[in-house]
């Protein structure tokens, strides 16, 4: 029997010249797209390949199929939407990069894209389905340069119906999972189909290129809040074969395609599985367990660059340091890891982009309240307080960069290094994009040392493009951006031995709590940042705008 194509085609990483296009198959086979081939590699049975594209013209868009063994399989007589592309990119040229996070997979139809205040079960519309939808009668070179995910591709605790089915009808030994959550590398497969299967989606990832970073869900909620629940989550006889198939799937589904094709080629842990015959799970499993108990040992932060700006994604999840009983203070981000996105943040930028799929900066009364729990848990009143704050910081995700201060300090330290040009030109901006908190804002960041500022410096966060948040979740957080959210959560901070943070911010725009996604449009060392939510239809409509140019 032939070979069949069972996902993608996905277009991953995109440059003036090259390409790469991944694909799931059922069988062995050799992968062909635009004349370039690569033999697929297997994983617990599941077939995979990462086609590089090469010598393409910058700044055109070229049209391309993608055939198994010689024969064409994609895209299919019928399809409706237009036929894949590959848009390159060229100095000079403005461009355009769609971002957001966290979206729940569900069906497209009554109850699920109902108003979600409206129906317990309704999810509203989903942003990215409308994006694709918005898109697909355009001109190829008007899509998006890059579609960035930030975090939440799929919710291994949050299954979507189809799922869920497969899973009751599984005859395995799961250990105790939760039957309403994956367990292992097989139902992750499933999650990654049922997420980007739908035709609609499946055009857009095949068209526009794509990053992605892990976040929380994709894993577990609260996944690394503390050491405190790394412990307790280890006591689940469950949870090694989640954390082993959450990050070996990561690797194969979303990881490999983020990086360039000469990073790709330096990746150790490619070369071992192309030279590996048969199933490479056994070291896709090594790999994961390792990574999960040594984070230096797998770097997940990656750069992309489009023709002099830089996007620098940060793990901000794998690669925490959550401290030490001997005083090693926690960090969002290692040491190692720490000195790498230094790193690439210098240099000459037209605009740099730091991504983290959680936000730096968050409302100044919840911030107090963060770096107040930090303290707190740590012992600052006692191990009484220090166990009830560990229940309070998991059930209220206090875990954002304010709950780990030393990281916070070092952000800030790094925005003023590169705003004032010690690192290199100041770039035309220095934004920060996150998600995570399911609601939309813009805020201006501020120094306060002396001397003039070279760049505008924003935070942005984006989120949901499919998860909105409950009415009484909207107003606890509208509450928690009040002055007297931030004179309490001052007060408790300071009792708790909290300094004032190195830098100030004041909101630009938001909060939205719709379905949104938001676009970066840059030409040169100007552009601008504005957000969309979705309605029915499905259509985006314009919620408002930003420049990027001060």
């Amino acid at each position: 029997m032939a070979p069949r194509l069972v996902l993608g085609p996905l277009l991953r990483h995109v440059d003036a010249t090259s390409a790469t296009v991944w694909v799931e198959t059922d069988a062995p086979a050799e992968v062909e797209v635009l004349g370039h081939t690569d033999r697929t590699f297997e994983v617990a049975g599941h077939h995979y390949a990462v086609v590089r594209v090469e010598g393409l013209e910058p700044g055109t868009v070229t049209r391309y199929a993608v055939a198994l063994d010689g024969a064409s399989v994609w895209p299919e007589p019928d399809d409706p939407y237009p036929a894949p592309a590959i848009h390159t990119v060229q100095p000079g040229e403005q461009l355009r990069v769609v971002w957001g996070s966290c979206r729940v997979s569900r069906p497209h139809e009554d109850p699920y894209d109902l108003d979600p205040e409206e129906d317990d079960d309704a999810f509203g519309v989903d942003a990215i389905q409308a994006l694709a939808e918005g898109l697909r009668s355009g001109a190829a070179e008007d899509l998006p340069h890059l579609l960035l995910w930030l975090g939440d591709q799929v919710y291994a605790d949050d299954i979507p119906p189809a799922v869920q089915e497969r899973i009751e009808e599984r005859d395995i030994d799961r250990r105790g999972a939760p039957e309403d959550q994956v367990y292992d590398y097989e139902e992750y497969t499933w999650l990654y189909y049922d997420a980007w299967s739908t035709p609609a989606v499946r055009w857009l990832l095949s068209t526009v290129a794509s990053a992605m970073v892990f976040d929380d869900h994709d894993v577990h909620d609260d996944w690394n809040t503390s050491r405190s629940w790394r412990a307790d989550i280890q006591q689940e006889p469950w949870w090694h074969e989640r954390i082993v198939g959450a990050l070996a799937s990561y690797w194969v589904y979303q990881h490999l395609g983020n990086l360039s094709p000469s990073a790709v080629d330096d990746d150790p842990l490619h070369a071992r599985i192309r030279a590996q015959e048969g199933d490479v799970l056994p070291l896709l499993r090594e790999t994961a367990a390792r990574a999960d108990v040594h984070p230096e040992s797998i770097r997940w932060s990656y750069v992309r660059d489009l023709c002099g700006t830089r996007i620098v994604v940060v793990d901000s999840r794998a690669a925490r340091d959550l401290g030490s009983d001997d005083g090693r203070p926690r960090r969002m981000v290692d040491r190692e890891e720490w000195a790498w996105v230094r790193e690439q943040a210098a240099g000459d930028h037209d605009h740099l982009f730091l991504a983290t799929s959680v936000p730096v900066f968050v409302g100044h009364g919840m911030h107090w309240f963060e770096a107040a729990s930090e303290a707190l848990a740590a012992g600052a009143w006692g191990s009484l307080v220090a166990r009830l704050t560990e229940v309070a910081r998991r059930a209220v995700d206090l875990e954002h960069w304010p709950a780990f201060g030393r990281s916070f300090d070092e952000m800030a330290e790094l925005l003023d290094d590169v705003a004032s040009g010690r690192t290199g030109r100041p770039p035309g901006s220095v934004v920060l994009l996150s998600g995570d908190v399911h609601h939309a804002y813009v805020d201006r960041v501020g120094f306060r040392a002396p001397g003039a500022r070279h760049s505008l410096v924003l935070q942005a966060v984006c989120s949901p493009y499919r998860n909105p948040l409950p009415p009484g979740q909207r107003r606890m957080i509208g509450a928690l951006h009040t002055r007297t959210s931030w004179a309490l959560g001052r007060a408790l901070g300071r009792a708790a031995g909290v300094p004032d943070p190195p830098v100030g911010w004041r909101r630009e725009l938001g909060p939205w709590f719709d379905n949104q996604l938001a676009w970066l449009e840059l030409d040169g060392r100007r552009g601008r940042l504005r957000f969309q939510r979705s309605a029915p239809g499905p259509l985006l409509e314009d919620l408002g705008e930003v420049s990027l140019t001060d």
